[in-house]
């Protein structure tokens, strides 16, 4: 089943939402050849604080950090660590916020220095096919509207969309109902409803979607070892159409 949420709880997602995106931008502009992923890491967790709020990730099923830090082939769930970052990589940030109770979750892939161009490509049309999916969040269309229109356009970019990882509910959970697969027909799954809080992260690859988890048990990483790009907003669907919460 998945909960439709009330006016105030969409008040207090905003709030969460607003504090991730305030971080988010913070981080971003921190970046810089020469970090690690740890370094990344830590700074989430003092900005967060800050905020007075929690990370979201830090402990969630084991996880180690506060930031997924995933760097070129890394897909998601990179784990912070010595890893350096150099010129000419992508880093993708995966970041959640838990305020009061109220989970928001965001996500980013930026260019360190110069990078290749084939790469901002790919970061482009990632975060291009977000916008796509975003706009499918309307009041009566079909879960996999959302899908769709993902798959479609990334797939006519040349990239191919990552299967083995999904978008999800969220609210007063991390993760809740429904799944939102970045693939698929449209006009399948639930219809969509006012009050519906979707958090919506296509996953795109350079090469072939097919990924494998490394030794950690969590990162996972492109098969072929091509770049991959992530971007994520947190979405309200309401009667006025689709409202990004992950947005200053």
């Amino acid at each position: 089943m998945i909960p439709l949420k009330s006016q105030k709880d969409l008040t207090m997602l905003k709030r969460s939402g607003v504090i991730l995106a305030s971080v988010m931008q913070k981080l971003q502009a921190s970046l810089r050849p020469g970090m690690t992923t740890l370094d990344i890491d830590l700074l989430s967790a003092e900005l967060i604080r800050k905020e007075k709020a929690l990370a979201a990730f830090k402990g969630y099923k084991g996880f180690p950090g506060s930031a997924c830090v995933s760097v070129n082939e890394e897909i998601v769930h990179g784990v912070p660590g010595p890893r350096v970052i150099l010129e000419g990589d992508i880093v993708s940030i995966d970041l959640g916020v838990n305020y009061e109770g109220f989970f928001s979750d965001m996500a980013v892939t930026l260019p360190v220095g110069k990078v290749e161009t084939d790469r901002l490509k790919l970061i482009a049309v990632a975060k291009q096919s977000l916008d796509i999916g975003i706009k499918q969040a309307q009041v009566g269309n079909y879960l996999t509207d959302i899908s769709h229109s993902i798959q479609s356009f990334v797939e006519a970019q040349g990239f191919s969309v990552v299967r083995q990882f999904v978008g999800h509910g969220i609210g007063t959970a991390l993760h809740e109902e429904p799944e939102i697969p970045n693939f698929g027909r449209p006009g399948l799954g639930p219809l969509l409803k006012s009050g519906m809080v979707l958090a919506i992260e296509p996953m795109i690859n350079l090469g072939s979607w097919e990924c494998k988890i490394i030794e950690n048990g969590w990162t996972a990483v492109t098969a072929d070892g091509a770049p991959s790009a992530h971007f994520e907003h947190t979405v309200a669907v309401t009667n006025k159409g689709p409202v990004i919460l992950t947005k200053v």
